[in-house]
């Protein structure tokens, strides 16, 4: 792997001794989905500010043109790793951005769990690493590998999704008319995340169903959103009988994010993302002890940190959404994952960029 690795590194080496085109911008993709988030926030608000250009480079494509592109940028933004950037040489006109694709500091990640001679590498060719909170950088420090000297809490750029005028009544009308939800109901998004233990995986085996409508269909209707690599885990009739709506594939998840009333999930970082939107937040943690034990764990303290309580049965889940759902540490832990919740992420990004720029020009 290192060698394809090295083979790019060369190639894209020889190309950054020709002239950089300074309205050109470079976007590192592995998909149309993965230009979906951040970097599309990024490149609109470049779009505002003049005559730019943008190059589009999928990881899993070579292109010798978008190659040559790529070396020629002026800046070149990243959403993910892309492990060839440890043997690329940019030009020193070049910056390179990471912007990083999840919000906040949850579940450890990266040189904060693994081997992480290949991120410092990646790290040594990086100019600047985005976060959303300046109270997270000694976690971004070490799971990237990076000199704090590079981070910048500038926020996330597709956080100002939730801060632009969206017709939520004409998005929960089309909601309802797809998966034929009563429009009278609130909706409460369940997403659990995946577990290497596979035991765990079915959701199922630890939310009961029967119960959990028979006590609160009339008021709620459960939309489930299961990771990818969960699915294998379930039987799909179940939804057949209407005991819940499966969104899995539903595609747009911030959409979804609000026309959720509340949220239930266990160790995923989409509560962070959903915690700027100021509702109700479970964690459903039937796993924890295990969860714990054998997985990658946390930055933070899963039992005493979480905006929001925990419950470890279907009866305690049931009893703390029909009860209400203690709320009292939202806004602090909110606080504590981003430094300003005000929609201009992508604004604040772009002028630091340009700034920057100026200077090293």
């Amino acid at each position: 792997m290192y060698l394809k690795h090295k083979i790019f590194g060369k190639l894209f080496n020889f190309f950054t001794k020709l002239p950089i085109d300074n309205n050109l911008i470079s976007f590192i993709v592995d998909s149309n989905e993965s230009f979906s988030g951040n970097l599309e926030y990024i490149k609109d608000e470049f779009e505002k500010r003049g005559n730019f250009n943008f190059n589009f480079y999928y990881k899993d494509k070579l292109s010798l043109d978008s190659l040559k592109k790529l070396a020629t940028s002026k800046y070149i933004f990243l959403n993910d790793n892309f492990f060839p950037f440890a043997f690329m040489k940019c030009n020193n006109q070049t910056t390179v951005i990471q912007l990083w694709h999840a919000p906040g500091a949850f579940k450890k990640f990266g040189g904060s769990v693994e081997n992480a001679s290949m991120l410092k590498m990646i790290s040594n060719n990086t100019d600047y690493l985005i976060t959303s909170s300046k109270h997270i950088e000694n976690y971004y420090s070490e799971a990237f590998q990076i000199d704090k000297s590079k981070i910048k809490p500038l926020g996330l750029p597709r956080a100002d999704y939730y801060f632009k005028n969206h017709d939520v009544d004409k998005l929960r009308d089309n909601f309802n008319k797809e998966y034929g939800v009563d429009s009278s109901k609130k909706i409460i998004l369940y997403a659990p995340t995946f577990r290497e233990n596979e035991e765990f995986n079915n959701v199922f085996n630890y939310l009961d169903l029967e119960k959990f409508n028979k006590r609160l269909s009339d008021e709620y209707v459960l939309v489930l959103r299961l990771h990818p690599k969960i699915k294998k885990f379930y039987s799909s009739e179940i939804s057949v009988n209407g005991d819940y709506v499966d969104c899995s594939d539903y595609k747009n998840e911030q959409e979804l994010l609000l026309l959720s009333d509340i949220l239930i999930t266990d160790y995923s970082s989409i509560m962070i993302e959903f915690g700027l939107l100021n509702k109700p937040i479970i964690f459903f943690a039937y796993d924890l002890e295990n969860y714990l034990s054998n997985e990658r764990g946390f930055y933070l303290d899963y039992k005493k940190d979480l905006p929001g309580p925990i419950v470890y049965t279907s009866d305690e889940l049931i009893e703390c959404i029909d009860e209400g759902i203690d709320s009292s540490n939202l806004d602090s832990f909110v606080k504590t994952q981003f430094d300003e919740i005000n929609g201009n992420a992508s604004k604040r990004i772009v002028d630091f960029v340009l700034n920057e720029g100026e200077k090293n020009g």
